[in-house]
């Protein structure tokens, strides 16, 4: 009975034939003008593919050209991707949208943060995370904690630091070189709090992640990113050494880092990562007494292409330490006027400087 009484209720029970046939034939044009909808879009044909284009060639021209004029590129087109974002668009074509301005988001967390703007810097990695959740893309997620993760550091925040680090690895796929990085993230953060065990332990899980990674690197924006792991398993060390005071450890961390930057092809060269290798080397070298070589390699790494805000604020790091270890040192005075006259930002250069 109840049945019926719902048959009834949806009126089918008293319509004729003739009208139930009108009624399955609206429904089936309601169910094209449903498709019709759902493949709706302002986008263009080529859209797509234009961003993906756009933000590959940003991921390049990050370490060759000038902080400010790649900032100002990227932060345009995630402006544009935002607009798109409020126009008519399918559901996948929304999320390959999330994940572009999560993408772009994240670039400019790096550019700010070299820029010298840590607020800017945590504000478009926080922007990164929650595009790339409504793009459920966890290894968007895991790359704006690394960059929020470095900016703490910066910004002499270690418990931020080491929860960024862990806010990653939760999205970061387990074989991925990214999660080494973010071991060695949290690693970093524990010496920089002073924490001697807390950085063997953190230190010790990048190196059993590094041990499970694929023979075949994966690729973000054509470029191969195992190099980033590698990276992390020497210069991060090196930094969390000279944290810890253990000039020994540091020194041998740094040349290797130093080593593994010089070798690096030239597409893939980081002027700035290499000003830090050298300036934790130099460090290393003031802690062992050695003056000379450590004002050598810090005029080295003021001399880089690329001086941006962490290359400087390490370097004050070292100006800081020789100038109360080695008082009124003509040598140390130089390297600190060097360093006084650092610009805050980049000259114009040409593509491919």
């Amino acid at each position: 009975m109840k049945r019926r009484k719902a048959v009834k209720l949806a009126g089918l029970a008293l319509a004729s034939p003739a009208a139930a046939a009108w009624v399955l034939e609206q429904a089936a044009a309601e169910a094209r003008e449903f498709t019709r909808q759902a493949e709706a879009s302002a986008l263009g044909s080529g859209t797509l593919d234009h961003l993906d284009l756009a933000v590959t060639e940003f991921n390049r021209a990050y370490s060759l050209k000038p902080p400010k004029a790649v900032f100002d590129a990227v932060l345009d087109y995630r402006r544009k991707v935002d607009a798109l974002l409020a126009a008519k668009h399918t559901h996948r074509q929304g999320r390959e949208l999330f994940a572009f301005a999560g993408w772009l988001s994240e670039l400019l967390a790096w550019l700010a943060h070299d820029l010298g703007d840590a607020r800017a810097g945590l504000a478009f990695a926080a922007d990164a995370f929650v595009h790339g959740q409504q793009a459920g893309h966890g290894q968007l997620c895991a790359w704006a904690m690394d960059a929020a993760s470095s900016i703490n550091l910066y910004e002499q925040r270690p418990g931020r630091a080491r929860d960024a680090a862990l806010k990653g690895l939760i999205e970061a796929p387990a074989t991925h070189p990214l999660t080494v990085r973010l071991h060695a993230q949290a690693a970093r953060a524990a010496a920089a709090d002073g924490n001697a065990d807390g950085f063997t332990t953190a230190f010790r899980a990048a190196e059993d992640a590094h041990r499970l990674l694929p023979p075949r690197s994966p690729r973000r924006f054509g470029m191969d990113v195992l190099p980033l792991a590698d990276y992390a398993l020497t210069s991060y060390p090196a930094t969390s050494f000279i944290w810890l005071g253990q000039a020994e450890q540091a020194r041998q961390h740094a040349e290797q880092a130093l080593a593994i930057y010089e070798a690096a092809p030239a597409a893939s060269r980081s002027p700035s990562r290499e000003a830090i290798a050298r300036i934790d080397l130099a460090l290393a070298h003031a802690l062992l007494g050695n003056l000379d070589d450590a004002v050598a390699l810090g005029h080295q790494a003021l001399g880089s292409a690329r001086v941006v805000d962490s290359v400087r604020h390490r370097a004050g790091d070292l100006t800081s330490f020789l100038n109360r270890r080695y008082p009124r040192q003509a040598a140390v005075e130089s390297l600190s006027e060097r360093l006084a006259a650092a610009r805050p930002a980049l000259p114009a250069a040409s593509p491919g400087a």
